[in-house]
């Protein structure tokens, strides 16, 4: 069989962003010359929670563990002093989404609320849909791309921690997320397909710097369930949320980049969404939801709690977005065409 490699843009390695606070400080500095002092548990509980320089600090942290930075050792990766201050952030992180989600009746309320789709909706997708400028779809595909260029690696951590139907769908869902086997139809790959078409660099981490904290959380979610055993339930409760919610989402944007007139190449990655999320998200509640729960009942609210704390953090995200675009201004921490959006890269 005959594949097609990523292009090299996408494989270098990020420069390391600058910081946004004493936390991503002390972690910036450390993994550039480790061995220095680390904040400690009253530095990271006065931060808050969901502000930007925890969630940087914590995408820096877990960034080691998928393809690191530019003139970083690899060695870090399990560096104990980083772990430690890693535990800190995400137990912070962690609490304030527990105190967020609330209580809720069960897994069955959670999902009837979720399958639940407004018929005049509020996010960024209906926003692009309705009001939405090209320069806002360039600054919305930014603001994703912190995930999109790698999507689908930070649900690979549950594999191997699932059995029996929940493994094998999991596995045939993520076989159709790397291309089933074509590196071009990837859907990392198509994403940098549509940041080219929109005139943007597509090379991983990029635009680091240009993301914000509303952002950043919805990928530091990913890593905090995927990362832990003992989050799986966590885990397959976003991945649910995830699949659920992308087929309207991405129907959304397919018309409102028709709309702008974004061009085929950048609708391609939305396109191929609104069918093959169509039949993943009935392989996701059917088979790894339900395959999961059947083996361990016990984890039905850890599944809920991942469904709550995604749509938590979804739509924190998306009044952020949109709430700047209303006011007509930018959604990014610095404009696009102002922003120093990174250094050289390996």
């Amino acid at each position: 069989m005959t594949t097609t490699a990523p292009r090299p843009t996408t494989a270098r390695r990020p420069a390391l962003p600058p910081p946004r606070g004493v936390l991503s400080e002390a972690v910036t500095a450390y993994l550039r010359t480790p061995g220095g002092a680390l904040p400690g548990p009253r530095e990271v509980s006065a931060a808050d929670p969901y502000g930007e320089d925890l969630h940087l600090a914590l995408h820096l942290a877990y960034a080691l563990h998928y393809r690191g930075f530019a003139d970083v050792s690899d060695e870090l990766e399990w560096d104990p002093e980083l772990l430690r201050l890693r535990a800190l952030l995400e137990r912070r992180f962690e609490d304030a989404l527990r105190d967020g989600c609330g209580r809720h009746g069960g897994l069955s309320e959670v999902f009837d609320a979720l399958l639940t789709e407004p018929v005049d909706g509020h996010g960024a997708s209906w926003y692009l849909l309705r009001h939405g400028t090209f320069a806002h779809l360039r600054e919305y595909a930014v603001l994703r791309s912190v995930y999109q260029l790698g999507e689908a690696d930070p649900h690979q951590w549950v594999v191997p921690r699932l059995e029996g139907r929940a493994k094998a769908a999991m596995m045939a869902v993520q076989y159709d997320e790397y291309g089933c086997g074509r590196a071009e139809r990837m859907h990392a790959r198509l994403y940098a397909d549509l940041m080219e078409a929109l005139d943007l660099d597509p090379a991983y981490g990029r635009y680091l710097p240009l993301v914000g904290a509303p952002a950043l959380a919805l990928v530091n979610q990913m890593s905090l369930f995927g990362l832990h055993r003992r989050r799986r339930g966590a885990l397959v409760g976003h991945f649910a949320a995830l699949e659920v919610g992308s087929p309207p989402a991405a129907s959304r944007m397919v018309a409102a980049m028709r709309r702008i007139g974004a061009g085929e190449a950048a609708i391609r990655f939305y396109d191929e969404h609104v069918e093959a999320d169509a039949v993943h998200e009935q392989l996701v509640r059917r088979e790894v939801v339900g395959g999961l729960l059947a083996e361990e009942p016990g984890l039905a609210d850890d599944v809920a709690f991942g469904v709550q704390a995604t749509v938590l953090l979804e739509e924190a995200f998306a009044e952020a977005t949109t709430q700047a675009w209303a006011a007509g201004e930018t959604a990014l921490r610095t404009p696009l065409d102002d922003g120093d959006v990174s250094g050289p890269t390996e």
